[in-house]
C-alpha cells in the first residue's frame, strides 16, 4: 500500500481527529493536481471502515459526476481493502464499498441525481468540490451530516471565488483566525515536487508548455484562484504577439503552412458567445510552423501568422472555390481547423470533402470546445509560441490586434471559460481564427519537406 507523504498525514490526522473526537468539523483539503488527495482519502476511508466494521455506520463520498470520477475512487478504495488482506470480510455492490458492516457510499451531486434520504454517520467527503453545485450541495448534502453532527471534508483544486471549495476555505480561513485551530490545508505544486523529484520535472514542462500565468497552471498547480473575468489578455501578452517576421501573401518553399477559418454567421444567427449574431467575417487565418530544437522543453513547434484574408457579405457558397484554391493550390496548407458551427455546417463538410477529412478539423462551437480554444490559445501566447506578422498598416493587421485587446474572458464552473469581443466593440472572427489556428497547428510533426499535393 502506498505511504502517505507529510503532507498528506498532515492533514489526514486533522481529519481523523475531528471524527474521532466527534468534533463536527468541516475541513478542506487542496493539493495541486496529481498530488495525492485521491489516495489521502482512500486511507482515511478505510481505516475509518475497519476501526467501525462491527457498527451500522454510512460514510458519503460525492462527487460532480459518478462515471469516472466516483467509479475511481470506489476501484481505488477496494484496491487499498485488498492490499491490507481485508478482502474477505469487505464487499462492493453497486454505489458502495464495505467492511463488515460499514459502508462508503458513493453519491453524484449531478444535478438530476436523486441522493435525499441518505445519512452520513461517519464521514460526508465532497470530492472536486470546485466542480459541485453550491445549492445542490447545501440543499441535499450538507443535511447527511445533521444527525451525528459529522465531519465533512472539501477535496479539490483552486478555480474561481464562487466555488463551493473557495467558499469552505474562506470560512475555515476564518475560523482559524479566531480559535487557532486548523482547517484548511494547502499543498501547492512545489510542496509535492519536494517529496517527488519527477512530479517537479513534469510540472516544470507544464509551466513552459502553458505559461505561468496561464488560468489552468495557476488553479491546478499553484491553487490560486483566479478572477471570474476580465480582459482576454494583458498588455505584455498583447506584445508577446508581436513579431519580427513580413507578411506574406505566398508561401515559401520547403515551409510548412496550417490554417484557422472562421466562417461567417447569418443575418441574426448567434454569434460564438451566444450573442445574437450580424455581419461579421470570414476570416482565413495562415500560419507558418517553426520547429523546436529536438532537445527542446515543449515539443510543439512555434505558429507564426503570416497572412489575413477576409470576406465579409460573400455567402459561404460563393466563398468555397476560393477557399479551396488558397488552402489546396497556394498555401498547401497541411491541415486546417474550421468554424463548422450552424451555417458553417456544411461548408466545412464541403471543404472536408475537397481538401480530405484527415485535412479538415471540422470543430463545432461548444461550451467545451470553445473552452479548449481559449485555453489553447493563451498557452501559445504565454509560451511565446504564436507570433503576428510585423506592423503593415493594413485594415486586417489593426483589426486583428483590436480584437486582441478588446477581448473578453468570463471563468466558468466545471473549469471552462469563454472569450469574446463585446458586442458594442465589435467582433472576435480574427481571433477566433487564431484560436483555430493554434488547434490546426497541435501535434504537427517535422518534415523533410513539403511538397504540392497530387490530385
Amino acid at each position: 500500500m502506498p505511504v502517505l507523504r507529510v503532507y498528506q498525514r498532515e492533514a489526514g490526522r486533522a481529519v481523523l481527529a475531528s471524527v474521532r473526537g466527534r468534533l463536527g468539523r468541516t475541513i478542506s483539503v487542496e493539493i495541486a493536481r496529481q498530488g495525492g488527495k485521491n489516495e489521502l482519502s482512500a486511507q482515511i476511508e478505510l481505516l475509518l471502515l475497519t476501526l467501525s466494521a462491527g457498527r451500522d455506520v454510512d460514510a458519503v463520498k460525492c462527487a460532480p459526476t459518478y462515471r469516472p470520477q466516483l467509479l475511481v475512487s470506489m476501484r481505488r478504495l477496494w484496491a487499498r481493502i485488498g492490499q491490507a488482506g481485508l478482502a474477505n470480510v469487505a464487499a462492493m455492490r453497486g454505489q458502495t464499498v464495505s467492511i463488515g458492516r460499514a459502508r462508503v457510499v458513493f453519491l453524484s451531486a449531478e444535478a438530476a441525481a436523486n441522493v435525499v434520504g441518505h445519512t452520513a454517520g461517519l464521514l460526508l467527503e465532497v470530492d472536486e468540490a470546485q466542480d459541485v453545485d453550491i445549492d445542490k450541495f447545501d440543499r441535499e448534502f450538507r443535511p447527511m451530516a445533521a444527525t451525528g453532527n459529522t465531519t465533512t471534508v472539501f477535496y479539490g483544486t483552486a478555480w474561481d471565488d464562487s466555488t463551493l471549495l473557495e467558499r469552505a476555505k474562506q470560512a475555515h480561513l476564518e475560523a482559524e483566525r479566531r480559535d487557532g485551530v486548523r482547517r484548511h490545508f494547502e499543498y501547492d505544486w512545489q510542496a509535492v515536487a519536494a517529496h517527488v523529484p519527477a512530479y517537479a520535472r513534469f510540472v516544470e514542462g507544464e509551466r513552459e508548455r502553458l505559461g505561468a500565468t496561464h488560468p489552468l497552471f495557476l488553479t491546478q498547480y499553484c491553487l490560486k484562484p483566479i478572477a471570474g473575468g476580465g480582459r482576454l489578455l494583458s498588455a505584455s501578452q498583447r506584445a508577446q504577439l508581436c513579431g519580427e517576421h513580413e507578411r506574406r501573401s505566398m508561401p515559401v518553399a520547403g515551409e510548412a503552412y496550417v490554417a484557422g477559418l472562421d466562417l461567417a454567421g447569418g443575418e441574426g444567427e448567434e454569434s460564438h458567445d451566444g450573442r445574437a449574431g450580424g455581419r461579421d467575417a470570414t476570416v482565413l487565418t495562415i500560419g507558418r510552423l517553426v520547429y523546436p530544437a529536438s532537445d527542446a522543453l515543449v515539443a510543439e513547434p512555434r505558429v507564426e501568422i503570416v497572412e489575413h484574408v477576409a470576406w465579409s457579405g460573400e455567402p459561404h457558397e460563393q466563398l468555397l472555390p476560393r477557399l479551396v484554391d488558397l488552402l489546396r493550390n497556394v498555401w498547401r496548407a497541411a491541415r486546417v481547423a474550421v468554424d463548422a458551427t450552424g451555417l458553417g455546417e456544411t461548408a466545412a463538410a464541403l471543404l472536408a470533402q475537397a481538401l480530405g477529412e484527415t485535412r479538415v478539423d471540422r470543430v463545432k462551437f461548444t461550451a467545451e470546445s470553445k473552452s479548449q480554444l481559449g485555453f489553447g490559445l493563451l498557452a501559445v501566447i504565454n509560451g511565446g509560441r504564436l507570433k503576428a506578422y510585423r506592423g503593415d498598416g493594413s485594415p486586417e493587421h489593426r483589426e486583428f490586434h483590436r480584437q486582441a485587446e478588446l477581448a473578453r474572458v468570463a471563468y466558468r464552473a466545471n473549469r471552462t471559460m469563454n472569450f469574446f469581443v463585446d458586442a458594442a466593440d465589435g467582433h472576435d472572427d480574427y481571433l477566433v481564427s487564431a484560436a483555430l489556428l493554434v488547434r490546426a497547428s497541435l501535434g504537427r510533426q517535422r518534415r523533410a519537406a513539403i511538397g504540392r499535393v497530387r490530385e
